[in-house]
């Protein structure tokens, strides 16, 4: 954490606070974000802050993205997706897009005009990516897209959605391709639901169709086709990082909240504090937190460095997100009934935990790939 990225931080921080954390509550209700909570963040440079500046981003690194993930928790900032945005649609678009592809989208994406989603997961397929049946089929300078996708983070919000789609139906993961689709500008492309979830509720997590969408060729991710299976494999570590870091950040609310409630709240005739097993149970917490942040510090390190490997990654998304889910259920248990009230964050937090071991492919998918490497 250098002097620059502390200021950043404590900016970010600031800007969460007094910006988006009143607005939390009524997105809850709602169960989406307001659009111009994008357009603000873009406005305070927060959106592609690790993009190059040439490109409208703020030049920074993945250090930038992991200060907003992680104030993003400490503020309680839920569902809103701009980490998604941020650290995974651009980098994308960065990584593999050609220079014009860069100049039409990363701007806009930076201000906040466009917001990214990635369109992964189907009805028939979650962590099974090679089994995907969407298509999307060569005709003439075109590219026809029909298809089903499930579950996609901002899919009510976004206007720029990376599709994942078989080029080559007959060619396995060789024939899976990343292709954009601006929603603005096709024809047959629909939205289906926001999902009623369990927790996470005001992130828009929807169903979206692809009837006959057409799209230009230059709107293929990479140099050919068939390189979307090799272009989602390099950049998952860093997704699967992001959840970590978004596991250590939460702890970290839940921790504040909780020693804040138990040094306040009595119970025969002291504060709650102050008997033994609150502290043995707090002190647990704390540990679990720190060894969690501590290793996420060093995956990150790796990351900025060009050496975060998979397996690694695996751990700190499957590791960090069982022990979110331990921490924040001890910490709710300590609030007594009043942690069962939706009107205290931990609550939502708890709510929210659960999906951390399921996206970005479930813990029990990090523990194979881990095993492979043994």
């Amino acid at each position: 954490m250098t002097e620059d990225l502390q200021i950043f931080s404590d900016s970010v921080g600031k800007f969460f606070e007094k910006e988006l954390a009143p607005h939390v509550d009524k997105w809850e209700k709602q169960e989406i974000v307001d659009r111009d909570a994008w357009t603000k963040t873009g406005e305070a440079g927060i959106l592609c802050a690790s993009m190059p500046e040439e490109f409208g981003g703020g030049g920074g690194t993945f250090a930038h993205e992991a200060i907003i993930i992680d104030q993003m928790g400490k503020k309680g900032i839920a569902g809103f997706g701009a980490s998604l945005h941020n650290a995974i649609i651009a980098p994308y678009i960065n990584e593999y897009g050609s220079e014009e592809q860069k100049q039409k989208w990363l701007p806009k994406m930076a201000t906040g005009e466009l917001v990214g989603a990635i369109a992964m997961t189907e009805p028939g397929t979650g962590s099974d990516l090679q089994s995907i049946k969407t298509t999307a089929k060569l005709d003439g300078n075109e590219y026809v897209i029909n298809g089903s996708k499930t579950f996609i983070t901002n899919g009510q919000t976004a206007n720029l959605i990376i599709v994942v789609a078989k080029t080559d139906p007959n060619a396995g993961a060789k024939g899976t391709s990343l292709v954009i689709v601006e929603t603005d500008e096709v024809e047959g492309f629909k939205r289906g639901r926001n999902l009623d979830k369990i927790g996470q509720k005001s992130q828009d997590t929807s169903e979206l169709f692809f009837d006959n969408v057409r799209v230009p060729t230059s709107n293929l991710l990479g140099q050919e086709e068939g390189q979307g299976f090799i272009q989602l494999m390099q950049q998952l570590p860093s997704e699967r990082l992001q959840i970590g870091l978004q596991g250590v950040a939460a702890m970290d609310y839940a921790l504040e909240e909780t020693i804040a409630y138990v040094k306040e709240r009595k119970a025969f005739g002291k504060a709650v504090m102050d008997f033994q097993n609150t502290q043995f149970k707090l002190a647990e917490c704390k540990t679990k937190a720190t060894v969690a942040k501590v290793f996420c510090d060093y995956c990150t390190g790796l990351l900025l460095e060009g050496k975060l490997d998979a397996s690694t990654a695996s751990m700190a998304k499957y590791w960090v997100s069982d022990m979110q889910c331990e921490v924040i259920d001890e910490c709710l248990q300590l609030f007594g009934g009043y942690g069962y009230m939706n009107e205290y964050p931990i609550a939502r937090m708890y709510r929210d935990a659960r999906v951390q071991k399921i996206y970005g492919g479930t813990n029990e998918v990090q523990k194979i790939l881990i095993s492979r490497t043994l």
